[in-house]
C-alpha cells in the first residue's frame, strides 16, 4: 500500500519533481560550494530555485523538463540549523585492497534533466545567475541517454528500478521523520570507466561480471549468478527479507577522453545505499563486485533534497 505524506496542515508536502521523474534524453548536474556567510541569503534563494524548477517543468512539459536541488550533509547544519533529517550523514567512504569509494563533500547539488539540450542549458544558466555571489560552481557534468537506456559498458542500466507509484515509496521520506516528509536522501558518485580494458573482455566475462545477458538483458538465474556479479552484490535484503530498494537516476556522461556513469541514488533512508556500496567495495567472504575492476568512482557526496514546503518555510525564518 502506498505511503501518504502530509505536512502539519494535513496536506501532502510538495516533493521536488525531479526526484521521482521518469528518464530523459539529457541531464546536466551542477555542484556548488557556498561562499562564506552565504547561509543568510541561501534559504530564500534555494526556495526560489525550487519554485522556479517546478514552474519550468510546467512551462517545458513538451520536453519533460524536471529538476531538484539538494543540500550537502556537511553543509546542512550551517544552512538549516533549526532542524536536521534524522538519518542525514556524511558520504560513507569504503576502501579495500585497491578498491576505493572516495568522498568529496559538496554543499549544493542541482539536478537538471529534459529531452532538450538547450532547455537544460538555459536552466543551468538561470541556476548560476541566482547563485552568483553566494556559491561557486566546482563541477559540471552533462549526461545523456545511451542507446536504449544502457550504460557505456553496453548493459541496460536501472533495470531494478521501482516503477509507478512505488517510485515515491522508495525515494521519499514518509512518516518515520514527519518534518521531512517528501524529502529524499541523495547520494552521487562519478564513475570513470576503463573502456579499453572492458572491451578487451569476452562477452561471457562481461555478462558474468554484471549478472545479466548483454543483448537481451535477462538476469542470470540465482544458481548461475556469480557471487562477484554486480547484481549479486547490490540486490540486498533487510532482516525481514524485503529488498533494500533505491531509485537510481543515473546517466552516462563523457567525451573522447573520459567516459563513465554519473550515479545518483534517491531513497527514503541512506542506509540502503551505504549497505550496497559496502557490499560492492568490501564485499563478503572475499567476494566483491568485479565490475570495479573496470570502473572507478572518483567522487562521492551525500545530500538531502527537502520538500518545497520545507524550503519555503525555512526561508521565512
Amino acid at each position: 500500500m502506498a505511503s501518504e505524506y502530509h505536512d502539519k496542515d494535513g496536506m501532502m508536502p510538495r516533493e521536488q519533481g525531479g526526484i521521482c521523474a521518469e528518464g530523459n534524453l539529457h541531464s546536466l548536474y551542477l555542484m556548488f560550494n557556498a561562499s562564506e556567510g552565504a547561509e543568510m541569503a541561501l534559504p530564500r534563494v534555494l526556495a526560489g530555485i525550487a519554485a522556479w524548477l517546478q514552474g519550468s517543468a510546467d512551462r517545458n512539459a513538451d520536453c519533460a523538463f524536471n529538476g531538484f536541488v539538494a543540500v550537502g550533509a556537511n553543509y546542512w547544519d550551517t544552512l538549516y540549523p533549526q532542524a536536521r533529517p534524522a538519518e542525514l550523514a556524511p558520504f560513507p567512504q569504503f576502501e579495500a585492497d585497491d578498491r576505493l569509494a572516495p568522498s568529496q563533500p559538496v554543499d549544493l547539488f542541482i539536478h537538471l534533466r529534459s529531452d532538450r539540450l538547450d532547455i537544460n542549458h538555459l536552466a543551468a544558466t538561470e541556476m548560476c545567475r541566482r547563485l552568483r555571489g553566494l556559491a561557486e560552481l566546482v563541477e559540471e557534468v552533462r549526461g545523456f541517454r545511451y542507446l536504449d537506456n544502457r550504460d557505456l559498458t553496453g548493459f541496460v542500466d536501472g533495470t531494478e528500478n521501482p516503477i509507478g507509484p512505488h517510485r515515491r515509496e522508495v525515494a521519499l521520506v514518509g512518516d518515520q521523520d514527519p518534518q521531512f516528509r517528501g524529502g529524499s536522501y541523495i547520494h552521487t558518485q562519478r564513475y570513470v570507466h576503463n573502456m579499453q580494458r572492458w572491451e578487451q573482455q569476452s562477452l561471457k566475462t562481461q555478462e558474468d561480471t554484471v549478472g545479466r545477458t548483454k543483448l537481451e538483458n535477462m538476469e542470470y538465474p540465482g544458481e548461475a549468478k556469480p557471487l562477484t556479479a554486480h547484481i549479486k552484490r547490490t540486490n540486498l535484503k533487510n532482516e525481514d527479507g524485503s529488498s533494500m530498494e533505491i531509485l537510481r537516476q543515473s546517466m552516462p556522461y563523457g567525451n573522447m577522453q573520459e567516459q563513465g556513469l554519473f550515479f545518483i541514488s534517491c531513497c527514503h533512508t541512506p542506509r540502503y545505499f551505504s549497505e550496497q556500496l559496502r557490499s560492492m567495495v568490501v564485499g563478503h567472504d572475499g567476494h566483491f563486485d568485479h565490475l570495479l575492476k573496470y570502473t572507478q568512482a572518483v567522487t562521492g557526496a551525500a545530500y538531502f533534497a527537502p520538500s518545497i514546503d520545507f524550503m519555503e518555510q525555512a526561508a521565512l525564518l
